[in-house]
C-alpha cells in the first residue's frame, strides 16, 4: 500500500456487487449481458430471503489481477446490520475481506461498520479512512440550528483493525485499486453544500467541501478506468477529472455510485453535470443511492445505451 506516485495496474476483471442501496428491483431485465440481478446469480439451497433496501450505500468489489482476487468493501450502509444481512442472503462471506474503505464520514456510509469488522477473521484488516471522518457531523437549518448526525463508531480498541488515514491518493491491492484521497473542487458548479457542518476545535464549523469525500478507481484492461463514488460530495465531474489526473488515463469506461444530485442544491447541478458527462462518453453509467429520481431520469434520457438502473443484489462483471 502506498501514497507515492505510481501506475495503476490493469485488472483483468472487476466485479461489483450492490450490497446496500436505496432500492430493489429483482425482476427487470437489462440489455447488458454482464449484469445479473440477485435472482439470476444467487443460487439458493432450498429457499432464500430477499436482500433489503435502505437509504445507504455499500458495494463489494472483487478485483482480479494476475492469479489473485482482492476483496474490497466500499462503505457499509446505514443500519447496524443491513450490510451483513444482505451479504448472507447473497451467500457472500465478509470474513474474507482484504480491505474496508470508507468514502466519507456520513452515517449512511459507515452505519454497518462495527458489524462488518466483527465478522472479519484476519488479524489486522486495513480500514482506510480520512481523519475528518472521526469528527462529529451535522446539518444546519436556515436558523443556524444544527441537526447532529449519528457519530462515527468507536473502533480504536478493535484488535482486528489497522486504521489508515490518508488525504492523498492511496494504492492498495497490489496497485490495482486507487482511493483518490481529497478531490480538488475545480469547476464552477460543484462547490459543495453550504449547510454541512463539522465539529472541530470545540465548535461547529462550516464544512461545504467535505474534503474527506473520496472515490475508488480501477484500470480495467483494454477498457479504461472504472470510477465508483460513494456520494460524490466533491461532485461527480470533479471526481472524474481527478481520477483521470492521478491515473494518467483519459478514457472513462464506467462511472458508478452515488452522484448526489438530489435535493434542491443537487438538482440545480443536473444540467451542467449531464453536459460535462457527455464529454467523457462513458460506456457504462450506474447511479446509486443519493443520485435522486430527477437526475436518474435525466441520465436515462441522455445515456440510453450506457445507463443501468441499479438494485440491491445486482452483480456487475466488468471485463
Amino acid at each position: 500500500m502506498t501514497t507515492e506516485k505510481t501506475t495503476l495496474r490493469e485488472a483483468s476483471r472487476v466485479e461489483v456487487i450492490s450490497l446496500v442501496d436505496n432500492s430493489v428491483d429483482f425482476n427487470s431485465s437489462s440489455n447488458k449481458n454482464f449484469v445479473q440481478t440477485f435472482r439470476q446469480w444467487v443460487k439458493p439451497n432450498v429457499s432464500f430471503d430477499l436482500p433489503i433496501a435502505e437509504n445507504g450505500f455499500s458495494v463489494l468489489i472483487n478485483v482480479f489481477i494476475d492469479d489473485k482476487i482482492y476483496r474490497v468493501l466500499f462503505d457499509t450502509g446505514v443500519s447496524s446490520d443491513g450490510v451483513v444481512i444482505n451479504a448472507k442472503r447473497m451467500n457472500l462471506d465478509l470474513s474474507e475481506l482484504d480491505y474496508v474503505v470508507l468514502s466519507h464520514g456520513h452515517y449512511d456510509h459507515f452505519g454497518g461498520l462495527l458489524s462488518v469488522l466483527k465478522n472479519i477473521k484476519k488479524p489486522k484488516i486495513p480500514l482506510i479512512t480520512h481523519e475528518d471522518m472521526f469528527n462529529p457531523r451535522g446539518t444546519a437549518n436556515n436558523r443556524g440550528e444544527i441537526r447532529k448526525h449519528p457519530h462515527f463508531p468507536k473502533i480504536n480498541n478493535l484488535d482486528s483493525v489497522d486504521i489508515i488515514n490518508t488525504k492523498q491518493p492511496y494504492f492498495i491491492a497490489d496497485n490495482s485499486t486507487c482511493i483518490t484521497g481529497e478531490i480538488p473542487r475545480i469547476n464552477t458548479f460543484e462547490t459543495g453544500y453550504n449547510l454541512n457542518r463539522i465539529y472541530v476545535s470545540d465548535k461547529w464549523q462550516p464544512d461545504p467541501k467535505m474534503l474527506d469525500d473520496r472515490a475508488i478507481v480501477f484500470n480495467l484492461s483494454g477498457k479504461g478506468i472504472v470510477i465508483i463514488s460513494g456520494c460524490a460530495h466533491a461532485g461527480i465531474i470533479n471526481t472524474i477529472n481527478y481520477a483521470q489526473k492521478i491515473t494518467n488515463i483519459s478514457h472513462i469506461y464506467a462511472v458508478m455510485g452515488g452522484f448526489h444530485l438530489s435535493g434542491k442544491e443537487g438538482e440545480q447541478r443536473i444540467p451542467a453535470t449531464i453536459t460535462e458527462l457527455k464529454k467523457f462518453s462513458p460506456e457504462l453509467i450506474v447511479p446509486f443511492h443519493c443520485t435522486g429520481w430527477r437526475a436518474t431520469h435525466a441520465l436515462i434520457d441522455s445515456f440510453k445505451d450506457a445507463f443501468i438502473y441499479n438494485s440491491v443484489g445486482n452483480l456487475y462483471q466488468l471485463k
